[in-house]
């Protein structure tokens, strides 16, 4: 009796102690949760879209708003997990308003997990940026911009998975 009572006993601790392993990892995933998006004018956003080293980078402009954008927003996601070690990085340009921040954007980076650095442009000059961007960009959103230091593609398009992968894998070759 003594024995099988010190069996359940052990359990009982067993499986409180592995409630409060959930609970400690419950915790530390919500604290893991985006607070701040960084804000760049175009002149600071610009070093970020000419970086000349062995990396690739997409830099996909878009908005929460924008339905396109956010439909094609987990093939980026998707792109940056699977090429991680292909030296691929994704950038995540917002065009949110700046007042929606913390309000739209930074709840919305939350609920769908965005992984991929996201920054903000907040910038009154689009007739200078759109253009320095791309001269052919309407400014249309969701647009992309991938290149690396050999090679540089402009996307006004949104994408599906398959597409987007094919366009990295031109890079990659």
């Amino acid at each position: 009796m003594i024995k099988k009572s010190i069996c359940v006993l052990l359990l009982f601790v067993g499986i409180i102690s592995c409630k409060k392993e959930v609970v400690k990892e419950t915790i530390k995933e919500e604290t893991t949760q985006i607070s701040s998006v960084k804000t760049y004018n175009y002149n600071e956003l610009k070093p970020l879209l000419e970086k000349s080293d062995d990396k690739i980078y997409i830099i996909n402009f878009w908005a929460t708003w924008c339905a396109p954008c956010v439909k094609e927003l987990p093939y980026f996601e998707k792109i940056k997990q699977d090429y991680a070690n292909k030296n691929v990085e994704v950038l995540l340009v917002s065009l949110d308003f700046p007042k929606q921040v913390n309000k739209k954007l930074i709840p919305f980076m939350n609920k769908h997990k965005i992984q991929s650095k996201v920054v903000l442009l907040d910038d009154i000059n689009e007739d200078v940026w759109i253009k320095a961007i791309n001269e052919s960009w309407s400014g249309a959103i969701p647009a992309t911009l991938i290149y690396s230091k050999k090679n540089r593609k402009f996307y006004e398009q949104s994408f599906e998975y398959e597409a987007l992968e094919k366009e990295v894998l031109t890079f990659l070759n």
